[in-house]
């Protein structure tokens, strides 16, 4: 293989868990190199609770005996997942002839295409799917499967979001486009006071975006929002074009061989808007919500007040926990704390582990927070749009995680 972006160190070397970065990792580093003198860095965990917490869910592998990665649940999931987006997509294109047939196969294709994000693209992509480097990549790069790049996903997910979670100008995922507001510290436009609103047909069209224009945007300019990146160069721009190449000939190449042309774009515009509104709303309920904190570095030394692993905690809620089904379907990302703190373990086990997680936060008096339902949190996120939408700059930023009842 060819030249890959480089991957984010293992902090915990030789424990059975891994995170993702303590302050930040050596990609996020070298970026701001590249992109000025000026970095963000975080302050020192004097306190310790990222080292107790891992002591912890150390604790919980030795005494299980279960592995973090290579879990059979995960192939299984993976398999059934697989099937559903062929046989789907199969029904779709060659077997179904009238709209009440094919709007259904074209939901469910929809949201198999977003069952291969959150569970089988996300746990490659952060190497922990398997122990071994070439089934993660070969996970990884379903994402290219289903029509976005896994070179990119991996700057503006792995490196940026989950190194500077909810930190203006730093997360790419809260810049998205300026009809948005999902920060107190972001510009306001008058538009924005009916974002609330206007927002949900947005997502909708967010897959295609990034299929047919934004990923294209990206390599061409070097660039994820504000950040300058390597532009994918040998094996992994051979992946990314055929990715893409493969992609639109699945969506939209090979269907016109069958149906009319018109019929081919309205169904396209339909599976990717379910996937486009599934992936974002599941992902904004971990972070844009009104528990979340939406903490800046101070401004002349560019340092967060709190430790990475305390920012990652305080800045992610969790929702509708109990629930098996979501757990399965969303592959976890109703524990986006957990994940946050622990991305590269496998995502069945953080169902048993979030009560460690939940369990530590408060001895060392760091915010836990959870909506109790998946409606829950859509409820919060519709009225943090609506805040965002009418709160001006500088009036009344968000404060931040209020006090754990009770911590010590």
């Amino acid at each position: 293989m060819g030249p890959s972006p480089p991957q984010l160190p293992d902090p915990n070397r030789g424990s059975g868990t891994q995170t993702e970065g303590q302050g930040r990792s050596s990609e996020a580093r070298a970026a701001a190199d590249a992109s000025g003198p000026r970095k963000v860095t975080f302050a020192k965990d004097a306190a310790g609770f990222l080292t107790e917490l891992r002591r912890r869910v150390d604790d919980y592998f030795r005494r299980t005996g279960k592995s973090t990665n290579d879990c059979w649940q995960m192939y299984l999931k993976s398999a059934v997942i697989l099937a559903a987006f062929v046989t789907s997509y199969v029904l779709l294109v060659f077997v179904a002839q009238t709209w009440w047939q094919a709007v259904p196969l074209a939901v469910l294709l929809g949201a198999a295409m977003a069952l291969i994000g959150f569970n089988i693209q996300h746990d490659g992509g952060h190497h922990s799917y398997s122990r071994h480097e070439w089934v993660n990549k070969l996970a990884a790069r379903t994402l290219d499967l289903i029509g976005a790049s896994s070179y990119l996903w991996h700057w503006k997910h792995v490196v940026y979001h989950h190194t500077y979670v909810n930190v203006q100008g730093q997360d790419t995922d809260i810049d998205v486009t300026p009809l948005l507001r999902f920060t107190p510290h972001a510009r306001r436009l008058k538009v924005q006071r009916w974002q609330h609103l206007y927002l949900w047909p947005l997502y909708g069209v967010m897959a295609a975006r990034w299929h047919l224009y934004g990923d294209l945007r990206d390599v061409a300019a070097g660039t994820v929002g504000p950040h300058h990146i390597p532009r994918p160069r040998g094996w992994d721009l051979v992946i990314f074009i055929a990715g893409k190449v493969v992609s639109v000939g699945l969506l939209l190449g090979l269907p016109m061989f069958f149906h009319p042309w018109w019929v081919v774009l309205l169904f396209y515009l339909l599976v990717t808007g379910v996937l486009g509104v599934i992936l974002s709303v599941v992902f904004q309920l971990a972070h844009c919500v009104e528990e979340a904190a939406f903490t800046m570095p101070q401004e002349d030394t560019l340092r967060m007040e709190a430790a990475w692993a305390v920012h990652q905690a305080e800045a992610t809620v969790d929702f509708a926990r109990d629930s098996r089904v979501l757990a399965w379907l969303l592959g976890g990302l109703n524990f986006q704390i957990e994940h946050h703190l622990f991305p590269k373990i496998c995502h069945v086990h953080y169902p048993a582990i979030c009560t460690i997680v939940e369990q530590t936060c408060r001895d060392f008096g760091v915010k836990y927070a959870e909506h109790p339902s998946f409606w829950a949190g859509i409820a919060s996120h519709y009225r943090w749009l609506k805040h965002m939408g009418r709160l001006e700059e500088g009036d009344g930023p968000h404060p931040g995680p209020d006090p754990v009842p009770g911590a010590s």
